[in-house]
């Protein structure tokens, strides 16, 4: 059993209220599902900034959480049958805490499920394709002279942008209802802008997506967020 006090993570980044949720993350596009999440639902946490760093994610303490060495990981000290869990994964962690607040993640079983779908929807297609279309335009990628791995990678973004464009048709949020795929995929989308690839996937041609993405940036518990942790 997970025992908080003295799990190896909590050596290296202290809780000082070990009674709430403990949020190990940075405020990258997956790191601010979990922040944004706890935020909206109101459940009591507290945040400690890990750096991208290898000496944070590879480091004996972060390891001992996430194996996987990826942002965010959390620790709920009253966990499900009243026990301690650790959890990683932006998206099990969106999940888990939708059912522990009994918020977002929709009114019927079906709804649940098509929520969780477009959860999947962004685990495994717009955030690894949006990543490599930022690493091959932005990044280290964009010195290799052959231009076919960019162009791959905004092809499947300007798709994966008209399929949510469509989704959003005569309605505010992915499944109808503000959801855990609203958190899941919104950050995603302002990540474009920090890739500098707004021209590049012809982002204003999507009027559905843009306007979707400045209601979700209005909301209050989002704009604490996604600046949860402080970078500095």
């Amino acid at each position: 059993m997970l025992d908080t006090a003295s799990h190896p993570i909590t050596a290296r980044w202290p809780a000082k209220f070990p009674d709430s949720i403990q949020l190990y993350s940075f405020p990258t596009p997956n790191g601010v599902k979990a922040s944004i999440m706890l935020e909206e639902t109101g459940l009591p946490y507290e945040a400690h900034k890990v750096t991208l760093s290898d000496t944070d994610v590879k480091s004996p303490a972060f390891l001992s959480l996430n194996p996987n060495n990826k942002i965010p990981a959390i620790i709920d000290p009253n966990g499900p049958d009243g026990q301690p869990l650790g959890l990683f994964e932006s998206g099990a962690i969106l999940v888990y805490l939708a059912e522990k607040s009994g918020m977002f993640l929709g009114q019927t079983q079906s709804d649940k499920y098509r929520v969780i779908q477009w959860v999947m929807f962004q685990m495994g297609g717009i955030g690894p394709m949006f990543g490599q279309l930022g690493y091959f335009h932005k990044f280290a990628g964009s010195e290799i002279p052959d231009p076919r791995p960019r162009e791959r990678y905004v092809a499947e973004a300007k798709r994966l942008l008209n399929v949510l464009n469509q989704q959003l048709e005569g309605q505010d949020w992915i499944v109808g209802d503000y959801s855990i795929a609203d958190i899941a995929i919104a950050p995603w989308l302002r990540g474009l802008e920090f890739y500098q690839a707004h021209e590049l996937v012809g982002w204003e041609d999507y009027t559905n997506v843009v306007s979707y993405l400045d209601r979700f940036l209005d909301r209050p518990a989002v704009q604490k967020g996604l600046v949860t942790p402080p970078r500095d």
